[in-house]
């Protein structure tokens, strides 16, 4: 088991980078890391990084042995899952990443219970306005909420989400309500935009009479946390694109308004995205079913006011 756990760090430093990133990820310390890392290269007799004040690249043998661990230790998680769909009874770590406020709502606050119902699972939760590298973080389920592209990648979809534009009363009254798309543009609305390294939201896109239709908006300030956009939202600041979901007890209470509701934001979806290889897991199905029932459920109490 020594051996097996000396490979798992080493395929994590690999993959992050550093030790203290690794270390950090499999809940060891650095010093614990490095030793492991040590034992497996005299194991091996070579040497298996390259090591600089700031990264650990592989060397040679550590790219040759990184493909054949890397095989091994999926290998054994494919054969514990096989053992507790026989057994019935799913147990181990599921890695989960989500969006930093769909995130807080609906997913963490829904792990206590499911881990109440399988107590053998345990649950480790990322959440990030960024888009994670799933593949390369080695996470086994990304909830995600907007255009979903990676199609090396499985998909469960939850639901469609209705998008709207919306800004406070203070802010309409002192720029006006646009009339049109246009004029977000022309008028030099501030728009306010969620954006991060690798963010591709440079622009929205509304539906037009001649179809959907990007616009290149722009604003003053932009956020990688969409929490903070709509605190600005509220605060008068400005025009944001959210799902209806998010937004709708400040437009019920009137803090905020729907502006271009003739020609609003395309929908998003609300899904989750996973390696082809976690379908046959048994915690990962048992993680998505659970999942899936309680945001529907949620949302679309949120959506009718309850």
């Amino acid at each position: 088991m020594a051996y097996l756990d000396n490979i798992a760090v080493f395929v994590r430093v690999v993959e992050l980078g550093n030790l203290s990133a690794a270390g950090r990820d499999m809940r060891i310390s650095p010093a614990v890391a490095s030793n492991r890392i040590k034992e497996l290269e005299k194991h091996l007799g070579v040497r298996l990084f390259n090591r600089t004040t700031r990264q650990l690249m592989p060397t040679e043998h550590g790219t040759v042995f990184y493909s054949g661990a890397k095989q091994v230790l999926e290998a054994i998680v494919e054969a514990e899952a096989a053992v507790s769909a026989l057994s019935g009874q799913p147990r181990g770590a599921i890695r989960v990443t989500a969006p930093l406020g769909l995130g807080r709502r609906f997913i963490a606050s829904g792990i206590p219970d499911f881990h109440d119902k399988y107590p053998d699972i345990e649950v480790r939760l990322r959440l990030s306005d960024h888009n994670v590298d799933i593949l390369k973080e080695g996470i086994d389920v990304a909830f995600r909420l907007g255009v979903i592209e990676d199609s090396s990648l499985r998909m469960r979809g939850i639901m469609e989400c209705e998008r709207v534009l919306v800004a406070s009363p203070k802010y309409l009254e002192a720029r006006g309500v646009p009339s049109d798309p246009i004029e977000l543009i022309s008028k030099k609305h501030d728009c306010l935009m969620l954006r991060f390294p690798g963010s591709k939201e440079f622009y929205w896109t509304l539906r037009t009479p001649g179809g959907p239709a990007k616009f290149e908006v722009h604003g003053p300030f932009d956020s990688d946390d969409g929490d903070v956009l709509t605190g600005w939202a509220l605060a008068g600041r400005g025009i944001v694109n959210k799902p209806r979901f998010e937004v709708e007890p400040f437009i019920r209470d009137r803090r905020l308004k729907v502006i271009l509701e003739e020609t609003p934001p395309t929908p998003v979806q609300f899904a989750a995205v996973y390696p082809h290889k976690k379908l046959q897991d048994p915690k990962v199905r048992l993680l998505l079913d659970f999942m899936a029932d309680r945001c529907q459920r949620l949302i679309r109490d949120i959506l009718a006011g309850k």
